[in-house]
């Protein structure tokens, strides 16, 4: 498969981790659901070069964990 397929198929499956977490009540899915997206959107930022998207998906990524873990603590 082609490089730029595969950054292309990352930053479709990015926002649609996104828009599927929201369709869940649970908050510990909907969080769970929505850092595989923002780790997507991490990656694909890295991919194309575009900082902001990796810093504000790190940010993102990182409460959601942090609230993940604190909510089983």
């Amino acid at each position: 498969m082609e490089n730029s397929i595969i950054v292309e198929i990352i930053g479709y499956m990015a926002p649609a981790m996104l828009v599927v977490s929201f369709f869940f009540k649970n908050v510990r899915t909907l969080r769970s659901l929505n850092t595989v997206g923002c780790v997507l959107f991490f990656v694909y930022g890295l991919l194309i070069q575009a900082y902001p998207v990796v810093v504000a998906n790190a940010i993102i990524a990182i409460t959601n964990i942090y609230h993940l873990i604190k909510r089983n603590g």
